[in-house]
């Protein structure tokens, strides 16, 4: 496949720091303390920067138990390990994960406005609800909040965001040592904003980076998630890399987009995948054995349970198919990924063993040699209905640098993807416009209308 695209793929690199495999930190090249290594952490960091990469892409939680996933139970707050990785790179973009069910919007925005300054344009926020049942025993309240209450906060929480971010006009910052001018106080505004959940004054006190404000990324499946990204997102995190998946969630995406007046290519779709890279089919597949050999049905059936408000799965038999009722055990965790697991398991018709060792030990169609793994995110990629990929190493450093260094340089051959960063911010790499600050905007308005 040498066909020359008009459009470019775009990769991030999912930074689980062990591996997608849900025992990952066994692997003997792989150190037993990788989420707190910073050392490791900076070496995927400079391997994904290597390949040229849009971005880096932390998940985060602030809830564990101990049938938690092992490397969950320590791992850096994601605002601490990325502002590290914003002074040890230079062009890779930075996305984390946090909450807005649990925080300020104003401490949020300001978190990462600072960022967004400290790395010259390179942050995003993957804007979750929190799915875990005991995050609101962690913050003072019983259980969380009620899916659809979820996302209405949400929405909400990122408008005030957004407001803040736009504090400051992009030139407010005169700081003329001849004049004394620090700040054009005409370019500074308060938003003043009283809603439903959130009263917030302003202005924030962090000016404008290079790329205007951090990028805003959703990773709800749900039909409020998928809302709440066509209103707001400038990227989605999709579980869909299934052809068929792929090409419903990108047309319901758009149909929405433009319900919010928005254009196909104001947001990008990622869905994400964990290719697993061998010299031949044979040792690509032994490989991926390798790393389920570490699972064991226990440690198995206590992920999949996350998805399910940790409900305990041993009760039921392991060889036939899944209880009926599971839908509603899920329905205010996480909604859309328990819904997409009990349509695999009824559409494929597996038992509870077979279901937990899918989910904990992903292989997808991304197995295989180089080649094979090019030509298949070529085709893909080809159909319109992603923008790339998240990468996710099945182990690492291993998974991440295989891709790297033996996937990349084929795509690069294709002109599917850069050789070289031509943009300074994830913004610029994502190939989105600039965001024109409203205030500046409006006044431009209005001075067309008086001439």
């Amino acid at each position: 496949m040498t066909h020359l695209p008009s459009r470019k793929l775009r990769l991030g690199a999912f930074l689980t720091a062990a591996g997608s495999n849900v025992a990952a930190w066994r692997h003997h090249a792989t150190p037993a303390d990788a989420p707190v290594n910073l050392a490791h952490i900076q070496t995927l960091a400079s391997l994904a920067e290597q390949g040229k990469f849009d971005f880096l892409f932390i998940a985060d939680s602030a809830y564990i138990t101990k049938d938690s996933t092992p490397y969950f139970l320590s791992r850096f707050d994601p605002m601490t390990i990325l502002s590290a990785l914003a002074v040890t790179t230079k062009h890779i973009g930075l996305v984390g994960t946090f909450t807005t069910s649990y925080s300020e919007p104003f401490t949020t925005a300001r978190q990462l406005a600072s960022l967004d300054k400290l790395s010259g344009g390179r942050a995003g926020w993957n804007a979750v609800t929190s799915a875990l049942e005991g995050l609101g025993r962690n913050h003072g309240q019983e259980k969380i909040m009620e899916h659809s209450l979820r996302y209405r906060v949400a929405g909400e929480y990122l408008e005030v965001a957004k407001g803040l971010w736009d504090s400051w006009e992009d030139d407010a910052f005169v700081r003329n040592k001849e004049t004394g001018q620090y700040a054009d106080f005409d370019k500074m505004h308060t938003l003043d904003h009283e809603g439903e959940f959130f009263k917030v004054q302003g202005p924030l006190n962090m000016e404008r980076s290079p790329q205007g404000r951090p990028i805003l990324f959703q990773a709800g499946g749900s039909d409020a998630g998928k809302r709440l990204a066509a209103k707001h997102a400038d990227a989605i995190f999709s579980r869909h890399s299934d052809l068929k998946l792929a090409a419903e969630f990108a047309r319901d995406i758009r149909e929405q987009l433009a319900s919010f007046g928005r254009g196909p290519d104001e947001l990008r779709i990622f869905p994400t995948i964990t290719p697993i890279v061998g010299a031949t089919e044979e040792e690509a597949q032994r490989r991926y054995e390798e790393t389920c050999a570490y699972v064991d049905i226990e440690l198995a059936l206590k992920y999949l349970s996350r998805y399910f408000s940790f409900h305990d799965f041993s009760q039921y038999p392991l060889d036939e198919p899944l209880p009926e009722g599971l839908e509603q055990i899920g329905k205010d965790s996480f909604k859309s990924t328990s819904e997409l697991y009990l349509r695999i398991a009824r559409e494929e018709g597996l038992t509870l063993r077979q279901l937990a060792l899918r989910v904990s030990t992903p292989r997808g169609d991304f197995v295989g040699t180089p080649r094979k793994i090019a030509d298949t995110i070529q085709k893909r990629f080809e159909t319109g209905d992603i923008d790339g990929y998240i990468i996710s190493g099945h182990v690492q450093p291993e998974g991440l640098r295989d891709f790297v260094e033996q996937v990349v340089p084929i795509l690069q051959e294709r002109g599917l993807f850069r050789t070289e960063y031509e943009e300074d911010t994830l913004r610029g790499h994502l190939g989105l416009q600039y965001p024109v600050n409203r205030y500046t905007a409006q006044r431009e308005r209005e001075a067309g209308a008086v001439r």
